[in-house]
């Protein structure tokens, strides 16, 4: 198997694990919703409820993993996962800012301050699997 390949393949196995943990462990990541996209957050754009969007973000996860294992599809899959990643960038943001609210807690504002920074490789992984 090429590296490249290797590479495309890695990732769609992250993005499935990922998928799967948001169905099976949603409250992992209610932190990183933004409260302002949630109905029962009182947020001005609630469309869905902060567990609604938990589970609703499985879905491009999943389909993203499995676009990048097909080889036709790879490189419009590693885009649309740089996209997505990108993104979420907003929620963690937003997680970082609340854990240095007045409601943070220093565990919080640890795991954020981890978190967050993540982002930056997600991306470049996300972008360089384009040439896969």
């Amino acid at each position: 198997m090429k590296v490249k390949t290797l590479n495309a393949w890695s990732l769609a196995v992250l993005l499935g694990a990922s998928a799967v943990n948001h169905l099976r462990n949603p409250e992992f990541y209610y932190p990183v919703v933004p409260p302002s996209l949630c109905n029962d957050k009182g947020g001005r754009f609630g469309l869905m409820t902060r567990h609604q969007w938990v589970l609703a973000s499985a879905a491009p996860e999943a389909l993203a993993a499995v676009g990048l294992l097909v080889p036709r599809t790879r490189r419009a899959a590693a885009t649309a996962t740089t996209v997505m990643f990108a993104g979420f960038t907003a929620g963690h943001l937003s997680a970082l800012r609340r854990a240095w609210g007045p409601d943070g807690t220093p565990s919080a504002r640890r795991i954020h301050a981890l978190r967050l920074p993540l982002q930056v490789p997600l991306v470049a992984w996300a972008w360089s699997a384009r040439r896969s």
